[in-house]
């Protein structure tokens, strides 16, 4: 299993990338993937991201299944975050 550091090195680049993806249909479900992804790796209940919405880079507002939301943002630090809306 990998360590917390080189975890949060993996999301932050996952997510680096995420936010240069252009809006078209098909990479928009890879946008939902990858987020519901993320949110699984910290331990968040979500199920699947069924949208989101781009604030700015790096910084997404994600809607579950369940009916959780949360930004997933990499904060000032450099972790990846995802804070319950």
């Amino acid at each position: 299993m990998l360590n917390d550091r080189a975890s949060i090195w993996i999301l932050a680049a996952l997510l680096t990338a995420l936010s240069s993806l252009p809006a078209r249909a098909a990479e928009d479900a890879a946008l939902l993937k990858d987020l519901t992804s993320v949110i699984a790796l910290l331990g968040l209940p979500c199920g699947q991201v069924v949208s989101a919405r781009r604030l700015k880079d790096d910084d997404h507002v994600a809607t579950c299944k369940d009916g959780n939301r949360y930004r997933v943002f990499i904060n000032a630090q450099g972790k990846v975050v995802a804070q319950k809306q």
